[in-house]
C-alpha cells in the first residue's frame, strides 16, 4: 500500500466516523406524581432518601429547603410544585435526587426513581409548540417508554431562577 492509498483510507475512515450515529445517552427517570420524568445521568450525582430538611423563610413554595449533604448546603426543590401541581407531602418513600448544575448542586424531591434509560437521539421527540410559554423550555423532548411518556428535562432552564435566589448568579442557559 503506498502513501497515496493509506491518506485516502484514512480519509474515508474519518468521513465514515464523522457519519456514525452518536451512541446512546443515559438517563435516570423517576416519577412525580403520575408523571415520569428524566434527566441526562451525567447530571446526576447522587439519590438518597427523604431526611429532614431545614426550612427557609421567604422562599417560593417549591423550594423546601436546604440539606447538609457532608458538609455542602444544598436547596430542596420540590419538583411537583415547580412544575405547577401541589406541594408534595414527603414520606420516607420519597427520595432526592441530587444533580449538579454548572457545580451548582440542588436536590430535586421526586416520588421515586424508576429507571436508567439508555436512549438514542432519534428516539427524543421534540417538545411541541403550544401558545402556553411560561416553563415550555424546561422539557427538551418526549420518549416513549414501555408505554408510558417520559418528559425529558432541561434542569438549567427549569432551576436557572433558583440558582439566582440561592447565589444571586447568573448561569449560561440553552437559549
Amino acid at each position: 500500500m503506498n502513501q497515496s492509498q493509506m491518506e485516502s483510507d484514512f480519509s474515508q475512515d474519518a468521513d465514515r466516523a464523522t457519519e456514525a450515529p452518536s451512541p446512546p445517552r443515559q438517563y435516570v427517570s423517576f416519577t412525580v406524581g403520575d408523571a415520569c420524568y428524566a434527566v441526562d445521568i451525567m447530571s446526576v450525582r447522587e439519590i438518597k432518601g427523604w431526611a429532614d430538611i431545614t426550612s427557609l423563610p421567604n422562599q417560593p413554595d417549591y423550594v423546601r429547603g436546604v440539606l447538609n449533604l457532608r458538609g455542602a448546603v444544598l436547596p430542596i426543590i420540590d419538583l411537583k410544585c415547580r412544575l405547577g401541581e401541589t406541594m408534595t407531602d414527603p414520606t420516607q418513600r420519597h427520595v432526592i435526587v441530587i444533580v449538579s448544575i454548572n457545580e451548582r448542586q440542588i436536590g430535586l424531591l421526586v416520588d421515586a426513581v424508576s429507571d436508567i434509560l439508555i436512549v438514542e437521539d432519534d428516539q427524543i421527540k421534540p417538545v411541541p409548540e403550544t401558545n402556553v410559554k411560561k416553563d415550555a423550555d424546561v422539557f427538551t423532548g418526549f420518549l416513549t417508554e414501555k408505554d408510558q411518556m417520559v418528559a425529558m428535562l432541561d434542569l438549567e432552564n427549569l432551576l436557572v431562577s433558583q440558582i439566582r435566589e440561592f447565589d444571586g448568579s447568573d448561569i449560561p442557559t440553552n437559549q
